[in-house]
């Protein structure tokens, strides 16, 4: 196992995969089995997560994704997209600055927010922008549809050779009320859970 930072360790330590319900865990395992036979097969892992706004449930899909398949050792490529630009909104980049992330900003309008999880790798470099754009693979990558809306309204990603549904509510229907803090973390939770259980399944 890599070392992730103090915080994340601690809070890694907390995951329980058995909150994951039985008919999650079917519908993960596609992603599961596609990791898996990219890895057995010696191909690298391409996995691009989209959403509508790459803002939130994308964004957190693609980072939790990146820490998983780190701590486990298992060399992946994340990525996140939508179909149209906004920012990686900022009560997301709140929330994973809670559960211990080291984020750096520059930039205004689209920020670009280096995200750290580990004192041992790179940053990740964090934006809203398509599912396309050139800093994402172009070819030979499983596209992940965190919501229903880019899920139904997308049937077709060019060079994806697979496509894996995994949608999460989207905590934006709390913003500005007295849950919104606790509503993203909440979905940050319940992604981290479903990522390092996902990359904890690979042999």
């Amino acid at each position: 196992m890599n070392t992730l930072l103090s915080p994340l360790e601690s809070f890694r330590k907390q995951l329980d995969f058995s909150s994951i319900s039985e008919e999650r865990k079917s519908i993960l395992q596609e992603l599961i089995h596609y990791v898996q036979t990219q890895k057995s097969e010696g191909k690298e892992i391409h996995l691009n997560f989209i959403c509508t706004h790459n803002s939130r449930r994308s964004q957190l899909s693609q980072l939790w994704a990146q820490t998983a398949s780190f701590y486990y050792g298992v060399k992946t490529f994340c990525y996140s997209g939508g179909v149209e630009v906004t920012a990686f909104n900022e009560r997301a980049v709140a929330s994973i600055k809670r559960f211990g992330f080291k984020v750096e900003q520059s930039g205004e309008g689209n920020p670009k927010y280096a995200v750290s999880f580990s004192e041992n790798e790179n940053p990740l470099i964090m934006f809203s922008k398509l599912y396309d754009d050139a800093s994402s693979a172009q070819s030979n990558f499983a596209a992940v549809m965190t919501c229903s809306h880019a899920d139904e309204n997308c049937p077709f990603i060019p060079g994806a050779n697979n496509r894996i549904p995994a949608r999460y509510e989207d905590p934006k229907a709390f913003d500005d009320t007295e849950l919104e803090s606790a509503k993203y973390d909440e979905r940050s939770k319940e992604i981290a859970t479903e990522m390092f259980y996902v990359f904890s399944q690979v042999r």
